[in-house]
């Protein structure tokens, strides 16, 4: 099947991914949490997409699956609960573990193990699994920006999918044998060249859409370990697991020299800075401009939903609350607004969202939990914009 979105010769990684990126979210294929920049894009068919996982055979077959945390994948994760695998996440971004395993009630409901496939489930039900626990995974399931058919993968930049399959081969967690599968939507199948991937990046074995199932015979090998001549000092600081994964492979009689030269330019922090104006006129849907200005960039996007937006008042904020912890707590609950005035002298906040969908999951999320002990009150305060709005407001 020929791709929707073309590949340039010369075009790399970042401008494959924007060019993905800015296809989904002007042909309005994006679901919640939006703008898709930056992230494992969620789309509008990844629950029909997931639910082609149980047809493979692998997946029959498998006891331990690994799945990534983005939200388009949360369809698999509860298929696994459902078919009582051993359900493994990664820790978030690698902080304080490798891998968590996912433990739901005993005589869990659907609705429970819906709870337990979320962002929630990962972070209040789940037990971490040590580098020295014996655990052989079957599956691994990752999300993907971009991936051919030949079974090459692009992710979000940061790397994490491939230093997590990479660190589970040090531990002896997978090994040749092991099926990688990815969930996308068809407008990410595109073709790119091989010349793109490395030896460090991770390719898939299947690819899922919500109308394909995509076998890709890729015979590019996956990561068999950490490359440590490619781990900057910086790495280890952020990433303490890694640390101690190279210091075992040190004591093991293993060469392990860290990258020496000067780390370059944080791309990913770069293409963080480019923001995105849905409203400019290109001469293709696909040559959307990328500005270095934050608050053009925002008033672009939100004047293109403006007509659906949904703005939140959240109010008893308790005085030591920092606007960096509520951005936090935010973002662990996939709830992150278009944009955030912070009033904290007046103990609120507003929060505005492209839609109802993002609101309501807001509202739901305040209702159930606490930030440092303190309930907060969260209602909607209408469907434009108030002035409110305009004061202090801060970047994501």
């Amino acid at each position: 099947m020929e791709s929707v979105i073309k590949i340039n010769q010369g075009d790399t990684k970042w401008d494959i991914r924007h060019k993905v990126w800015n296809y989904i979210e002007v042909k309005n294929l994006a679901s919640f949490p939006r703008p898709v920049h930056n992230r494992i894009p969620n789309f509008k068919g990844a629950l029909e997409a997931c639910a082609k996982v149980p047809l493979l055979e692998i997946f029959t077959n498998a006891a331990v699956v690994k799945v990534g945390p983005d939200k388009p994948l949360e369809g698999v994760r509860l298929a696994s609960l459902q078919a009582r695998k051993i359900l493994l996440v990664p820790t978030p971004r690698l902080k304080t573990g490798l891998l968590n395993r996912i433990i739901p009630p005993k005589g869990a409901t659907i609705k429970e193990l819906r709870v337990c496939s979320r962002s929630q489930g990962i972070k209040e039900l789940s037990v971490p699994v040590g580098l020295e626990d014996k655990v052989q995974v079957d599956l691994v399931v990752v999300g993907s920006v971009a991936v051919s058919e030949k079974g090459y993968r692009i992710g979000k930049g940061e790397g994490f999918a491939d230093m997590e399959y990479a660190m589970m081969a040090c531990m002896g967690a997978v090994c040749e044998s092991t099926v990688v599968v990815t969930i996308v939507h068809d407008c990410q199948v595109v073709d790119f060249p091989k010349e793109l991937i490395e030896s460090h990046d991770l390719t898939v074995d299947f690819i899922l859409t919500p109308t394909r199932i995509i076998k890709t015979e890729c015979t590019h090998p996956k990561p068999q370990g950490i490359i440590w001549s490619k781990v900057h000092t910086e790495i280890l600081k952020k990433i303490p697991i890694l640390k101690k994964l190279r210091t075992l492979e040190q004591e093991a009689g293993k060469y392990a020299a860290l990258k020496t030269t000067p780390a370059k330019e944080d791309e990913t922090k770069k293409s963080k800075e480019l923001k995105w104006q849905p409203n400019c006129q290109p001469k293709s849907e696909l040559q959307c401009e990328y500005l270095a200005s934050e608050d053009n960039a925002h008033a672009g996007f939100e004047r293109r939903f403006l007509k659906s937006s949904v703005t939140i008042c959240l109010s008893k904020i308790p005085a030591g609350l920092r606007v960096s912890e509520l951005k936090s707590f935010l973002r662990e609950h996939e709830a992150v607004p278009l944009r955030l005035s912070w009033q904290g002298t007046k103990q609120r906040a507003f929060l505005l969202y492209a839609d109802e969908t993002g609101a309501e999951h807001t509202l739901t999320t305040f209702q159930k939990l606490s930030i440092n002990g303190h309930t907060l009150h969260a209602e909607c305060v209408g469907s434009k914009e108030p002035k409110t709005l305009r004061g202090y407001q801060t970047g994501w």
